[in-house]
């Protein structure tokens, strides 16, 4: 029977909290402040906490959009083609690569044409996915705490209001 090893299996993590933040720019702040200091930054995690999956529309699908957006997928795609078989056809390196890249494009636009067809008019927008917390905590390890959220708390002091 199969035993993982536990020290890599996932586990909770531990520590008392010495800091809170709304962003994760603001947790990776405090914990390169507390490095700064010469806090021992082996003691520390950052855990973000109340998970959102945040989908970011980033513009329009059209069909030119769709249409070139894969043939420059194409080109790429094409070039690496042209180039292994130009490497294994004699004398015929740069036939080869045009020949790549006009069935990359044409096979990336062909593809991504079906794709966008099939949608019928219900995805026309592009987007990109993030999952992100709400809160990012700062936990230290009980032996360093106490100096880490007294570091915490002249670092607030210092800061600009928001």
């Amino acid at each position: 029977m199969f035993s993982p090893d536990p020290r890599t299996l996932p586990t909770p993590p531990t520590g008392w909290s010495i800091g809170s933040y709304t962003a994760y720019a603001e947790a990776q702040r405090a914990v390169d402040h507390l490095a700064a200091n010469g806090f021992p930054v082996e003691d520390l995690t950052i855990v973000g906490t109340g998970p959102r999956v945040v989908e970011r529309v980033t513009g329009r699908l059209t069909w030119g959009r769709v249409l070139g957006s894969a043939a420059l997928s194409g080109v790429w795609f094409g070039l690496l083609i042209g180039v292994v078989l130009g490497m294994f056809t004699p004398g015929g390196l740069l036939g080869s690569i045009l020949a790549g890249l006009l069935a990359g494009v044409g096979a990336g636009i062909a593809f991504a044409a079906m794709g966008y067809a099939s949608l019928g008019g219900k995805r026309t927008f592009a987007s990109r996915t993030e999952i992100v917390a709400e809160r990012y905590e700062v936990l230290s390890e009980p032996r360093s705490a106490e100096r880490g959220r007294d570091l915490l708390a002249r670092l607030a002091l210092t800061s600009p209001a928001h």
